[in-house]
């Protein structure tokens, strides 16, 4: 089992298509997850996408979009160990495991929340995605 396991998920009042386009620009990753370098595994189009990790970290890392009544769960899975001498993973102590793991389930969050202000801006509670005057 990795060290680091990081579940998360945030709900969007945003169509499922606007958030995977968030994903599908690899210079975007960068951005995300600075010290991480990702390679495309599976590209589900709107339904997310799966990649294997390195850099900092050694593992698999996957965003899976689901459609939710009038919107979308992001789902954010990170499993990885840090990486050892030899390029491969290099499983933490528990103590450093868990540190590492709740850095990344804040940052996770982040990303889900700063996705949400972003898409959802303009939005007022209630009304329905994409009938708001900022909407794409």
């Amino acid at each position: 089992m990795p060290s680091v396991d990081v579940v998360d998920e945030i709900f969007l009042a945003v169509p499922r298509e606007r958030v995977a386009a968030e994903f599908a620009v690899p210079a975007r990753w960068s951005q995300l997850w600075p010290d991480l370098r990702l390679e495309v595994v599976t590209d589900r189009g709107p339904r997310g996408v799966r990649w294997t990790v390195e850099g900092a970290l050694v593992g698999s890392m996957e965003v899976w979009l689901e459609e939710v009544l009038d919107g979308t769960v992001l789902h954010y899975f990170l499993r990885a160990d840090p990486v050892g001498p030899d390029g491969g993973p290099a499983p933490a102590p528990p103590r450093r495991a868990a540190a590492e793991s709740r850095r990344r389930q804040r940052a996770a969050k982040a990303i889900g929340f700063a996705l949400k202000d972003r898409l959802e801006a303009g939005r007022e509670a209630g009304e329905p995605p994409g009938s708001w005057p900022d909407a794409d």
